[in-house]
């Protein structure tokens, strides 16, 4: 099947869909400035080894570390704003075709973007907790903690962790995620490699038919009702919208 093809045929399969679902990878927000773990060898990422900075265990014993590794990066995810990719498929959940995005993203850009039921299975920044006591801390008190704080603590001493899963923490809302995948009859795979388990495993659980968008190769098998598309997220979105469009 030749590419024209493949977008004619994903643009059908949006089209006839009744139960949308989208599981989103680092791959939809590198192109708003976020750096996936595979970048770490450069840039900001190349300044620590976040599997060994953002582990729980690592965290409860020298949480500096982790602060002094994300302090650089925080404007970064601040600053960022959602592409066309996000924004397409907020519109699609705005005129009722979207029924769940699933992201292992933290960076909150379908938030931004306006989508509303998003499963974010690694968490996010937006909010933090004492591991002590529990008490919750917002955006913009974190913002400023980490800037000025080397650890930021609560007032019961206690340290205060990111909203974000840590290496030796379980994901979040996997079973909502596992429902709303199997509920669909057709699951996007949008900017992701499917290697990061257990959200690797959703496309197996699939109700339907199941398009991997993504450049490069994907840890998924060919089978019945799936179809890849090695190509840029903005230009598959563009070019599905044009065929929508006919």
């Amino acid at each position: 099947m030749n590419s024209d093809n493949l977008f004619h045929r994903a643009a059908d399969l949006i089209r006839c869909a009744r139960h949308l679902v989208v599981l989103t990878g680092a791959g939809i927000s590198t192109p708003s400035g976020i750096p996936d773990f595979r970048s770490f060898k450069s840039g900001l990422w190349g300044k620590a080894n976040p599997f060994a900075v953002a582990s729980l265990p690592v965290f409860r014993i020298r949480p500096q570390a982790f602060f002094d590794w994300i302090r650089p990066l925080v404007r970064t995810f601040l600053d960022a704003l959602p592409n066309p990719a996000h924004l397409a498929l907020a519109q699609l959940e705005q005129v009722g075709k979207l029924k769940a995005i699933i992201t292992q993203n933290i960076d909150a850009l379908h938030q931004k973007a306006g989508s509303k039921s998003v499963i974010s299975v690694h968490g996010d920044y937006w909010t933090s907790h004492c591991l002590s006591c529990t008490r919750e801390f917002d955006l913009p008190y974190m913002e400023t903690a980490v800037r000025e704080i080397e650890v930021p603590r609560c007032s019961c001493g206690g340290v205060i962790k990111p909203d974000v899963v840590f290496y030796g923490e379980a994901v979040r809302d996997l079973e909502l995620a596992t429902v709303a995948v199997a509920s669909s009859d057709l699951l996007l795979v949008l900017g992701s490699t499917l290697l990061v388990y257990p959200a690797a495993f959703l496309p197996e659980r699939a109700g339907g038919d199941v398009v991997v968008v993504n450049r490069g190769e994907v840890g998924l098998s060919p089978g019945p009702g799936r179809y890849f598309v090695d190509a840029d997220l903005d230009e598959y979105f563009s070019e599905v919208a044009r065929h929508l469009g006919n």
